[in-house]
Parts: C-alpha cells; sequence; structure tokens
C-alpha cells in the first residue's frame, strides 16, 4: 500500500490517499483529473447536528479499535461448530460443483453411475443362479461329496456376489460421504466395505498391531492374533483434570496408552464394528500377563473378565452390554514395586455350528447367507463362572485349547497399561480383601563376600 501512494506521489506530484486510485477492467487506474496538479476540493463539511450524532467519543473509537485490531467488524457470527450429522440427524450429499461448470467432473460422475448401474444386473443375475444352486442344495444330503462340491460353488458363487455389489456403489461420491459422516448403513456390503477399508488401512488397525506387537502380547498372551473386528474400549475420567483434558467424563484412549488405577474401577465400555451380517458368539476376556510369581522367579496370568456367548453382528450398534454376568470384573490392581501391566482385553470367536464351508471348517459366505435373524450361528459354550482363588495362574492358550477359541480366525483385541499409585491400596482393602503385596528388585550378588570374612595378611 506504501508503494502504490509513493507511485501515485511520483505520477502526479502530489500525494494522494490510495482510495483515489480506482480499478478498472486492465487494472489500477486514477480518476479523470488525474493528470492536474492540484488535489481534488475536501468534502463538503458535515451539520454539526449530524457530526455530534455519528461521532463516537474518543474511548469508544479506542475500544472499538481494539476488539476488531484493525479489521473490519462482521456484522453475522460464524458458527462455531459443524452441525452434527449422523443417521438420527441426517444431510444430503451435494454436488461441490454445480452441473455444466466442469464438463469433466460431469463426465466422470456420469461413467461412474453407469458403471454402477451394469453391475447391478449382473448382482441381479448372480443372485437369481445363487438362488437356484441353494434350492438344489437344501434338497440334497448335506455329507455326500456332490453336496459338498456345491456347496463350495455356492461358496465362490457368493464372494463374486459380494464383490460385485461393493464394487456397484464403492466409487459413488454420495455413499462415500454417507459413510465417512456417520451415516453408514450396515445392511449395505458397499458401506460395510468402507467402515472395515478406513479401519485397515487409514492406521487405526496398524497402531493397534504395532503396539501388540512391540509390548509382547503376541506371544506373551497367544501364540497369533489376527483382528477382524474393530473394538474400541472406553474408561471413566479419574478427575477434572482428565475431563477437561478429553473436555467429557469418559473417553476412548490410544491403544497400549497408560491409564490411572482410578479410570479402570468400572468396567470399561466396549464398543465394535462388526462386518459380518450373522450374528456370532464371541468370548469376552481381560487377562494381565504381569503379575509377579516369586516361587518361580517369573510372572503369572491373572483374569479379571470373562464373559462366553457374547452375540454381535453388523446390525449392532451401541455399547456391549451384559459383560458382568459371568465371572464378575476385578479392577486391574498392578502391585507395588512391579514394572508396568500390560491389560488385554480379547474378544474371541466361537466355532460355528455347521462346519461345512471349504475354509477348514469355519465362517464363509454361506453361513452368512443361510443365516436366520438374529439366530446365532456358532456353537453355545457352557463355560463355568472362573472362582476367584483361581483368576490367579489363568492359562490363555489352555483356557482357548479346551473350548476351541482361536484368536488367529478373527475377533477384536484392545490394550492398556497402567503402574502402582495409592489407589491400588483401596482395592486390595475393599475389593480384594487382601493384604497389598510389596515388591523390590532382588539385591545384587556380591562377588567378593567369601573374601571379605577372610584375613588380608598372612602372618
Amino acid at each position: 500500500m506504501l508503494s502504490l501512494n509513493r507511485l501515485s506521489t511520483l505520477r502526479t506530484g502530489v500525494s494522494r490517499p490510495l482510495a483515489a486510485l480506482r480499478r478498472g477492467n486492465s487494472g489500477l487506474a486514477t480518476p479523470s483529473n488525474a493528470g492536474s496538479a492540484e488535489p481534488p476540493p475536501p468534502p463538503a463539511a458535515a451539520p454539526a447536528a449530524q457530526t455530534a450524532s455519528t461521532t463516537k467519543p474518543a474511548a469508544a473509537q479506542e475500544s472499538a479499535a481494539a476488539e476488531t485490531a484493525g479489521r473490519r467488524k462482521r456484522k453475522y457470527k460464524i458458527p462455531t461448530k459443524r452441525p452434527q450429522i449422523s443417521l438420527e440427524s441426517p444431510r444430503k450429499w451435494n454436488r461441490p460443483l454445480a452441473s455444466g461448470v466442469v464438463p469433466a467432473y460431469d463426465l466422470a460422475l456420469q461413467y461412474v453411475r453407469e458403471d454402477g448401474a451394469k453391475l447391478v444386473t449382473e448382482a441381479t443375475e448372480l443372485k437369481g443362479k445363487i438362488d437356484g444352486l441353494e434350492a438344489k442344495y437344501q434338497a440334497m444330503e448335506k455329507e455326500s461329496e456332490e453336496a459338498k462340491k456345491l456347496d463350495e460353488e455356492l461358496e465362490s458363487l457368493r464372494e463374486k456376489l459380494h464383490i460385485v455389489q461393493v464394487q456397484s456403489e464403492v466409487n459413488l461420491p454420495d455413499v462415500r460421504w454417507k459413510v465417512r459422516n456417520a451415516m453408514a448403513d450396515m445392511a449395505k456390503p458397499s458401506h460395510r466395505h468402507l467402515l472395515e477399508q478406513r479401519w485397515r488401512k487409514e492406521g487405526d488397525l496398524d497402531l493397534l498391531m504395532e503396539r501388540v506387537y512391540q509390548m509382547h502380547v503376541v506371544p506373551d498372551i497367544l501364540p497369533e492374533i489376527r483382528p477382524s473386528v474393530d473394538l474400541r474400549l472406553v474408561v471413566k475420567a479419574d478427575g477434572v483434570e482428565q475431563m477437561r483434558e478429553h473436555n467429557n467424563a469418559v473417553f476412548l484412549y490410544e491403544p497400549g496408552a497408560f491409564l490411572r488405577p482410578k479410570n479402570t474401577l468400572e468396567a470399561p465400555r466396549l464398543y465394535a464394528n462388526v462386518y459380518h451380517t450373522d450374528t456370532r458368539l464371541y468370548t469376552m476376556m481381560l487377562v494381565d500377563p504381569d503379575v509377579p510369581d516369586p516361587e518361580n522367579a517369573s510372572y503369572t496370568t491373572y483374569l479379571h473378565w470373562l464373559k462366553p456367548n457374547v452375540p454381535l453382528s453388523a446390525s449392532h450398534t451401541g455399547q456391549i452390554l451384559d459383560l458382568n454376568t459371568h465371572t464378575k470384573y476385578v479392577p486391574p490392581h498392578p502391585q507395588k514395586g512391579t514394572p508396568y501391566h500390560r491389560y488385554t482385553l480379547l474378544l474371541i470367536p466361537q466355532k460355528p455350528l455347521e462346519p461345512l464351508d471349504h475354509k477348514a471348517g469355519w465362517y464363509g459366505r454361506n453361513t452368512e447367507a443361510r443365516a436366520q435373524p438374529g439366530v446365532p450361528t456358532s456353537q453355545q459354550l457352557d463355560i463355568p463362572v472362573i472362582k476367584d482363588e483361581d483368576r490367579l495362574g489363568f492359562n490363555v492358550r489352555e483356557f482357548c485349547k479346551e473350548w476351541g477359541l482361536s484368536a488367529k480366525r478373527g475377533g477384536g483385541v484392545g490394550m492398556f497399561r497402567e503402574i502402582w499409585d495409592e489407589s491400588v491400596s483401596a482395592i486390595y482393602k475393599d475389593v480384594l480383601e487382601q493384604p497389598e503385596p510389596a515388591y523390590g528388585r532382588p539385591p545384587k550378588p556380591d562377588r567378593y563376600a567369601d573374601l571379605k570374612g577372610r584375613k588380608k595378611y598372612l602372618s
């Protein structure tokens, strides 16, 4: 701005404010009397009454200037938050560009929709073929070789149908926008696919598995874990400081993060995104593999929580309820003098009812297609309640082997870490009702203990 004022002074010989310049079609231009050496006449003085009514006091002008900091004051307020979007309060997707503004965008959108329509037609033909073969399969004896081959063919066709259904919608911008803005319909294969891919490819699963392997949850607890369920744990804030930090009384923590014992005095809330449409049963357990075992100079496992036969499907939304009806929850209580403890929550799938699928007797597309709404496709397990005296020394591997559980077949995992603080003493006193142990590092062996008792000099 100063340089433009200086340029005006050099050309006309008179210093004029930048407001005297006006912008024309080809840039900055001066008024018609710019060539004259005399400045324009001053504006006529306003009437005294008008001046008195419009002029603000000096203090008011200074406060207004300080408030706006030299900027023009807005006449309207900008909303500080984006409106909430969800299935309860949905919004419609709007094109970012009006039709005809960018022809390439219009052609691309038209191509995607035409391609999706062709795939919908292909999916309809595939579905008709599958329905015919399924009727033929149901009329056969399930144990015959012909039925097994037909079952494998149906599994392959249903897998192809799933891919075609996903591809028919996955590239539509309105579908992606709905999934991104918490308006996913879990009954649609394309929406489930986009949610699962976001979990697998945008870092959440990578971070979880990084922590699981870096902190040796694998193989200390189980030899292999392959999650297929997006499991989230929400804990309660332990005071005003954490409530201000997370802006809520409860918060979702990062896998492997340090929590305080007060955060887990109450059982964590579990939320799960499941990507299969049939209702499958899972076994949930929370274990601590870092309890000192002085007799063996090692560590053992403590079972904090157990609940078998937890039904889950893609249609399940919200918190997983009724988890404290089997082996009751015992709050984590890291022992004094020990390093941090790795509290690990496992959600392990139970075996299917009909081990006839081609995937070595596990779940497949046929299982989902033949499932009845709300009827579990998994075996019910009659696991007895674990007694309090049997919690210490709980063997996760032997338990999974006994009841046919396999974490490498899927499921969910979550973990957090804790160290001892003063609140743990209250857990031992009020919950466990036993004296609190205290551990310390063993003393270093003295290599010169034998020499210290001997005479240094011989007479």
